[in-house]
């Protein structure tokens, strides 16, 4: 049983006393169980105001219930009706309902009129409240011959709708020949009472279908009214001779279409009144008229509006208070205003009151020789009269009983008796409307007896109210008292509330709360009890909660959802969005703790909101997923403000997408020259909607605007309309001017041309002017078109001009344009440099020195000086052949240079040339030096040949680069033993002339490594190294195996291994404690100190590899 929370009542005051309840005799909330005998009671009835659909059979609720079952019948217009002489009218089996079958014959307004439906049974009599049966009506517009209507724009305007009365009032709205509402705004809207009103009318209202409609609900039919035709014109329309011809009468109203301040066009005058009842809504409304439209403002004289019933609708010209009572009755003042006035009106509202309910009259069930009263107090305005009835009849003629006594609105019984029940009807009843209750009497003797169901099971979550039932009834009333678990005191006020309907309710249930209740109700008859159940679980509650998330249109997110829960309890996880249902898409998929959306677009983002659910409870928690992206391209571009150079562009931003725009990008395209092709005009911030531009002349401007945030670019905007700007002079000259000639006799001009964008207008040229820099002459000039390039023929060599280019067009000429220096065309140089010399600096780099040529021999710009050299003959092998010429060039005016890279004793010849921008000039006489030696190359090759047990041969090639006369060969050599150890260094001399050579009283069977290299007078050559080894004796081999078969030399050689084995441990450590390789050591110590300083490519000479 689901259990709601209930206003607690006052607990008993004094003490520690059990929690018992004294009710009073009236108990509102009493129900007679239907199994005792009672008076008829109203349980449905059909409207007081009761209009019919005149289609359908008409149908007139009266249900009662009693005991026993009441009898039904009715009257209509004051009289009884009897059904049964009228075939149409039947009554529901078991109910007072009537049904009168109109459908297949009979008429709706045959049975108009005002029914009451009267239920009885032998303890009393019920009826039911006057019903007022009306068919609805929805009648035909009636025919009328509409005129056109003419009037001058600004004009006000008012089209008539006046709707055919229907029952119920019929909604008026308006539309076109398109069934499309017409649109409505400040300054066209309609009025309350169905009219169309034009605070000014514009030419875009003129149209021939203007049609009001009135839909009849009850019905579901549309009437339709005339087409209304409006023709709004301009005053600057009318020709003179309409002008001459037409008066204003002609027009609708005669009002001028300039400016005027505010005039209302309802309500009427100054002051007007509005009554309306409570609790209804209060509409109030004024419609002004005037040029500019007015804006409505609404106040209270002497008093405020109420902030949470006040609405404003029709553009604030209706002012809305709902559930109006009689402290709005007031003055209410609407205020029209619009730049030229404003004008106000006051309209008066009282606010009437039908009866309503102070007390209404409750059942009574009292024992015998009890006491009780029935209550009857109703307020209105006016106040409202009090009438009481007995079983339907007025209680002045009904029959008398002496336990009762009338005091105004109450009846109070005394003593009463079984003959005392009676149903009592209170009217009451002011001009608005009346108010009738049915209250009985019931004088019944019952025990008590308990209603609600036994070992009802209550399960509640801990720290929230627990409410247990204990529905009783008993006559006279019981009172009731609360156990837990059999226990022998009633549960106290200190922990514990008891309600006057028998619920106990326990504020804060914990978990000792659990257990058993038992209901006890006792009167002067008897006593009944009632045992329920009460259990209570832990709360569910989210452990992770859905957290806030910021994603890209496009991308993944996923909420997680955690739930702890009672476990007894299955929960059920609902995901919602905007507190509704997902989307039904495959985007959206949930599993046990989470929530996905992929692929998220705009649509998604919102509140998402995880819900679990138990039977007894339900907690929540909610995150926001914003969706971000680029913004929407901007929109709505205009322009205005348009000058000669500039223009001012605005624009509408698109959707930022939940990121702001931080700038605004403007392009612009020039369709006249560079159609197609966007360029940057400048950059705005996003809190910008404007931007002043500047424009250049004789350009056809069209633009675009870009957003920017911090997720990237929109798209650019659809692009503005075109703008041309005046054609103007030209701002600016050619860039880039430069004069030199091509041929000796000529100067060519040249520019960088003006693009389309910098002409400035149309007819674009370029006046190029000339002058010798060091004459008298003036200057020549020729204007060209569609060129960047002119050529000046006849010109002396190499002559400095001034040059200068100037733009013009069909609007006039560029600023006077900047004046460069250039040169008329070169021709080869005439004269060879001089006394060219040449100092050896060792033998392969030599330095020439040479005299300059003079300047005005050059004809042309000095480039610098080009030595040609080649090598003529060596001074070895006085070979003859002419060697390839090699070419140094040093740039500008340097008279002397190095030549690198020459052979060593070599003959050289050079010559000298200056070179200019045509070419070089003639050659300088040949000069003729030679090279000094220098040390030669290492020997060609080395090779060992013949090895015997004593002897090895060398033989080798010459350096294939003597670079010089070689003095003598030296042979450098020495043993190396078994543990790579270098023996004594042997030094040997060999003539020039030899290429080899035997060394003799060698040791046998040892290696030996051999270092050799070439001399001449300049020093020694780089060495080639080579390794051999002499043969082994084999007579000694024979007697070394022989040996090696004797015990006392086996035994030695183990000696010696176990010897070896702990130098080899010794040596192990040392290394690894950073000491030197012993052969390392070795050759440190056996190198050869005149071999030390020359290295092989390697680096590493001296060293055994």
């Amino acid at each position: 049983m689901q259990l709601k929370i209930m206003p607690k009542k006052k607990r008993l005051s004094a003490g520690r006393a059990p929690l018992m309840l004294f009710l009073c005799q009236m108990i509102s909330a009493l129900e007679v169980p239907l199994d005792l005998v009672q008076p008829p009671t109203i349980t449905q009835q059909s409207p007081k105001d009761y209009i019919i659909d005149p289609r359908e059979n008409i149908v007139i609720q009266c249900e009662a219930k009693g005991k026993p079952p009441p009898s039904f019948s009715w009257t209509r217009n004051g009289t009884h009706f009897d059904i049964d002489k009228d075939p149409l009218v039947t009554m529901k089996p078991g109910s007072g309902t009537l049904i009168i079958n109109i459908m297949s014959e009979g008429k709706a307004e045959t049975y108009e009129g005002v029914y009451q439906c009267t239920a009885r049974n032998e303890r009393g009599a019920a009826i039911s409240n006057n019903i007022v049966i009306r068919p609805s009506r929805s009648p035909l517009w009636t025919k009328e011959k509409l005129e056109p209507i003419t009037l001058r724009n600004g004009q006000s305007l008012v089209l008539p709708c006046r709707p055919p009365i229907g029952l119920p009032p019929p909604i008026i709205f308006w539309m076109d020949n398109s069934f499309q509402r017409l649109p409505q705004s400040e300054r066209v809207s309609q009025g309350l009472n169905g009219d169309l009103y034009f605070s000014n009318v514009l030419p875009e209202d003129t149209r021939e279908d203007y049609i009001c409609y009135a839909r009849f609900n009850h019905t579901q039919t549309i009437q339709q009214k005339q087409p209304i035709s409006v023709k709004v014109i301009s005053v600057d329309e009318l020709n003179d001779t309409i002008a001459a011809n037409l008066s204003d009468t002609e027009f609708y109203g005669a009002k001028s279409h300039r400016q005027r301040p505010p005039a209302f066009l309802t309500p009427d005058g100054n002051t007007s009144r509005k009554e309306e009842l409570r609790g209804n809504v209060l509409s109030l409304e004024c419609i002004a008229e005037g040029l500019p439209t007015p804006i409505i403002y609404w106040i209270k004289e002497d008093g405020t509006l109420p902030i949470n019933r006040t609405f404003y609708r029709n553009f604030k010209k209706t002012l809305q208070i709902v559930q109006v009572t009689e402290a709005d009755s007031g003055n209410y003042q609407c205020i029209a205003k619009n730049a030229l006035g404003a004008i106000h009106h006051t309209i008066s509202v009282t606010v009437k009151a039908a009866p309503y309910w102070i007390i209404a009259p409750q059942n009574l069930v009292l024992s015998p020789e009890e006491d009780g009263a029935l209550i009857c107090r109703a307020s209105g305005n006016p106040k409202p009269r009090i009438s009481w009835l007995s079983n339907g009849v007025p209680i002045e003629i009904a029959p008398d009983d002496p336990s009762r006594k009338i005091d105004g609105d109450t009846i109070i019984f005394s003593k009463v008796q079984e003959r005392s029940s009676a149903v009592y009807q209170c009217n009451a009843s002011n001009e608005y409307g009346y108010l009738l209750a049915n209250a009985f009497v019931n004088v019944l003797a019952e025990p008590p007896r308990i209603l609600t169901s036994a070992n009802t099971l209550y399960q509640v979550i801990a720290n929230r109210p627990a409410l247990l039932d204990c529905a009783f009834f008993g006559s006279p009333l019981p009172t009731i008292e609360w156990f837990k678990d059999a226990k022998g005191s009633a549960l106290r006020e200190d922990i514990y509330v008891l309600h006057e309907n028998g619920t106990l309710e326990i504020p804060v249930a914990q978990k000792d709360s659990t257990g058993t209740y038992t209901c006890v109700a006792r009167n002067k008859l008897g006593m009944a009890k009632n045992d329920v159940h009460l259990e209570i679980k832990d709360p569910t509650r989210i452990i992770k909660q859905p957290e806030y998330a910021v994603v890209q249109r496009g991308s993944t997110v996923s909420f997680e959802c955690k739930v702890k829960h009672d476990h007894t309890l299955i929960p059920t996880v609902t995901w919602l969005k905007d507190h509704g249902e997902l989307p039904s898409d495959g985007r959206f998929t949930v599993d046990k703790d989470h929530l996905v959306v992929a692929d998220v677009s705009d649509d998604d983002g919102g509140t998402y909101t995880c819900v679990a659910n138990t039977t007894l409870d339900n907690v929540s928690a909610s995150a926001v997923l914003s969706v971000v992206d680029v913004p929407n391209p901007p929109f709505d571009l205009e322009l205005t403000d348009q000058l000669d150079r500039s223009v001012q562009l605005s624009w509408t931003p698109g959707d930022d997408n939940n990121s702001p725009i931080t700038k605004f990008i403007i392009e612009y395209e020039d369709a006249m020259h560079e159609p197609g092709l966007w360029h940057h005009q400048t950059e705005v911030p996003g809190t910008q909607t404007t931007a002043q531009l500047k424009l250049s002349p004789y350009v056809n401007y069209s633009f675009r605007v870009m957003a920017e945030n911090n997720l990237g670019r929109s798209l650019p905007s659809e692009a503005s309309e075109q703008y041309l700007t005046k054609a103007a002079e030209p701002d600016k000259n050619p860039t880039a001017v430069e004069g030199l000639g091509s041929e000796p006799d000529n100067l060519v001009i040249t520019w960088k041309p003006l693009n389309g964008f910098e002409s400035n207008g149309p007819g674009l040229q370029y006046k190029v002017s000339w002058r010798q820099k060091d004459g008298d002459d003036e200057w020549t000039s020729v204007v060209v078109a569609n060129v960047s390039k002119y050529i000046v023929s006849g010109t002396p060599t190499f002559v400095p001009y001034l040059i200068k280019v100037q733009a013009l067009n069909d609007a006039g000429f560029a600023p006077e344009p900047a004046v460069v220096m250039g040169h008329s065309g070169e021709d080869l140089p005439m004269v060879a440099p001089g006394n060219v010399r040449v100092n050896v600096v060792n033998s392969t780099l030599a330095e020439v020195h040479w005299d300059p040529v003079p300047l005005k021999s050059i004809r042309g710009h000095l480039q610098g000086y080009r030595i040609y050299y080649w090598k003529a003959q060596s001074s070895l092998t006085r070979n003859r052949r002419h060697l390839e010429k090699k070419i140094l060039t040093f740039q500008g005016s340097k008279t002397h240079g190095m030549l690198p890279g020459l052979e060593p004793f070599s003959h050289y010849s050079l010559n000298v040339r200056v070179v200019n921008g045509k070419g070089e000039g003639p050659a300088s006489a040949d000069k003729v030096f030679s090279t000094p030696e220098g040390v030669p190359s290492a020997p060609s090759s080395l090779k060992i040949v013949n090895p015997t047990l004593d002897s090895l041969t060398l033989e080798w090639e010459p350096p294939s680069h003597p670079n010089g006369i070689l003095t003598e060969y030296t042979l450098k050599y020495q043993p190396i033993n078994s543990t790579h150890e270098l023996g004594p260094l042997v030094d040997l001399k060999i003539p020039a002339n030899k290429t080899r050579w035997t060394l003799k009283n060698l040791n046998f069977s040892t290696r030996y490594k051999f270092y050799f290299y070439a001399q001449t007078a300049a020093g020694s050559g780089s060495q080639i190294t080579e390794e051999a080894i002499t043969t082994v004796d084999e007579a000694m081999a024979s007697r070394q195996v022989d040996i090696a078969t004797q015990g006392w030399f086996i035994g030695l050689m183990c000696a010696v291994a176990l010897l070896i084995l702990i130098l080899l441990i010794v040596c192990f450590i040392r290394r690894n404690k950073g000491g030197k390789y012993p052969v390392k050591e070795k050759e440190d110590a056996h190198a050869d100190p005149e071999i030390q300083p020359m290295k092989e490519d390697d680096g590493t000479f001296g060293e055994y590899r």
